[in-house]
C-alpha cells in the first residue's frame, strides 16, 4: 500500500493486519483502512472533533438503519408491514451477527429452511437483497451476497379467472354483503384491501376514486351496470361502503367468510376473491384494450404480471393470424398509463348514436359495458367509425363495435 502522509495519522501493526488511528493530544480515535470508502470522512470528523460513537455492525443495527432510510420511507404502508415481518425474522435468527460475514450459501440455507412456505422463503431472499444494498450504501460491505439467488418455484397452480357460468350462479345465490363484496371486486378490479376502504364520498360521476394501498396510485374507475344496481340498493349506513355497525370498514376475515359461504354452495372453492381481479383484467383484455389502459383501471405496474393474467387479449387474431400484443402495448417510449376519467367522458360522448348492450357477457366484453351495437344505417355507421379513428388511440380501443 502506498504510504499516506496525513497529520495525526498513526498506525499499529498487529499479527495479521494493520490498525489506523487519529491521535492528537493523547486522544486516539480508531479509523478504517485508507482504502475504505468512508476513510476520509471519518478522518476529517476526528480532526474536527466530531467523532461519532462506534457502531457495532450487526443485523439489529443494519435493520434499524434501514428503517430510518429513504428506501424504507418511500414504501407503501402495506409493503412496510410485510418488510417488517422479514426484518423481525432476521433480528430473531441472526440479530447479533455481522452482516459482512454473510455469504451466498447462508442466504440459500435460509431460503431452504423455509422452503415449506414458498412465498415466505422467496420474500425473505428478496427483502434481504434490498437490505444488503443498504449495507453497501453504508460502506459495510462491497458486494451483495443475496444478488442472483434464484427464487423457488411454487407447485401451487396459478389463480384462474372466474368462469362466466360461476359468476352468474354466484349472483343468483348471493345477496346482501356477499353480493356487494363480489360486485365491488369484479366491477373495480381492485384488491380486497382497497375495496374494504372504499367510502361513499369517493363515488364521483358514475365511478369511484381509489388510492391503492400497495402502490399508492390514485385511480378513477367507472362502475359496471351490475355494480351500479347493487350500490343503489345498498343503504348508506356508515362512512364506508362495506361498513360494520360501529362504522368501521368490514374486516378481511368477515369479507372472506361471507364470500366463501357462497363459494361452497356453488362449488367455486377453487376461485377466491383475488381471482376476481384476474377476471376483470382478462375481460378488459379480451376486446383488445391496450395494456396501458388496463393497468390504468386495475393499477397494475407490469403488463402480463408473472404470466398470471393475460393482458394481451385472445391468443390468435382470426384476421391476421397473430396475437396483436405488440400493437396493443404501444411504443416503449410512451409507456405511460393514461388517465381514465377524460377518456371515459370522450367515450360516452362519442357513443351517442350507439345502443349500449353492456351488462352481460356478450362477445366477452359486456362485463364492463364496452360492448355496443350500431343503431344507424351502414353509411352513417362508417362515418362515425371514421370519427372514432380521429380520437385518441386509447379511446378508439375502448370502443368494440359488436354490430348485430
Amino acid at each position: 500500500m502506498k504510504r499516506i502522509d496525513l497529520p495525526y495519522l498513526r498506525t499499529k501493526k498487529g499479527r495479521s493486519s494493520t490498525y489506523w488511528y487519529f491521535e492528537r493530544n493523547g486522544e486516539r480515535v480508531k479509523l478504517p483502512a485508507p482504502d475504505a470508502p468512508d476513510f476520509l470522512v471519518r478522518y476529517h470528523e476526528a480532526k474536527k472533533g466530531r467523532t461519532a460513537p462506534p457502531v457495532k455492525r450487526s443485523f439489529v443495527a443494519l435493520t434499524a438503519s434501514y428503517k430510518r432510510s429513504h428506501r424504507f420511507a418511500k414504501l407503501a404502508s402495506r409493503t412496510r408491514k410485510e418488510y417488517d415481518n422479514c426484518l423481525m425474522y432476521y433480528n430473531d435468527k441472526m440479530g447479533k451477527l455481522d452482516p459482512s460475514k454473510m455469504q451466498r450459501r447462508h442466504v440459500i440455507q435460509m431460503q431452504m429452511d423455509n422452503a415449506d412456505k414458498v412465498r415466505w422463503a422467496n420474500y425473505l431472499v428478496q427483502v434481504i437483497r434490498v437490505l444488503f444494498e443498504h449495507a453497501i450504501d453504508l460502506g459495510w460491505i462491497e458486494r451483495n451476497p443475496a444478488k442472483g439467488v434464484s427464487l423457488l418455484k411454487s407447485k401451487t397452480p396459478p389463480r384462474k379467472p372466474w368462469p362466466v357460468d360461476l359468476i352468474e350462479t354466484y349472483r343468483q345465490k348471493a345477496d346482501g354483503r356477499a353480493l356487494l363484496i363480489f360486485e365491488l371486486c369484479l366491477g373495480t378490479g381492485q384488491r380486497i384491501g382497497d375495496v374494504r376502504k372504499m367510502r361513499w364520498s369517493d363515488i364521483e360521476e358514475g365511478g369511484i376514486n381509489v388510492r391503492q394501498g400497495k402502490t399508492g396510485n390514485d385511480l378513477w374507475i367507472p362502475f359496471t351496470p351490475q355494480l351500479s344496481a347493487v350500490l343503489e340498493r345498498t343503504p348508506r349506513d356508515g362512512l364506508f361502503i362495506l361498513s360494520q355497525p360501529d362504522s368501521q370498514p368490514v374486516s378481511y376475515r368477515a369479507a372472506a367468510f361471507a364470500v366463501m359461504k357462497v363459494r361452497k354452495e356453488i362449488g367455486a372453492e377453487e376461485y377466491d376473491i383475488h381471482a376476481l381481479r384476474h377476471t376483470t383484467a382478462s375481460e378488459l383484455a379480451a376486446p383488445g384494450l391496450s395494456d396501458d389502459l388496463i393497468m390504468a383501471v386495475t393499477g397494475h405496474t407490469k403488463s402480463c404480471f408473472r404470466g398470471q393474467i393475460c393482458l394481451c387479449g385472445p391468443p390468435k387474431n382470426p384476421r391476421t393470424g397473430g396475437t396483436g400484443c405488440k400493437a396493443r402495448r404501444g411504443s416503449k417510449a410512451g409507456n405511460v398509463k393514461p388517465d381514465v376519467k377524460p377518456l371515459w367522458r370522450k367515450f360516452q360522448s362519442a357513443c351517442q348514436p350507439f345502443e349500449n348492450i353492456g351488462g352481460e357477457y356478450r362477445n366477452r366484453t359486456g362485463v364492463h359495458g364496452f360492448a355496443i351495437r350500431c343503431v344507424t344505417t351502414p353509411p352513417t355507421r362508417r362515418r362515425w367509425w371514421l370519427g372514432f379513428r380521429r380520437l385518441k388511440h386509447d379511446v378508439q380501443q375502448m370502443i368494440y363495435c359488436a354490430s348485430a
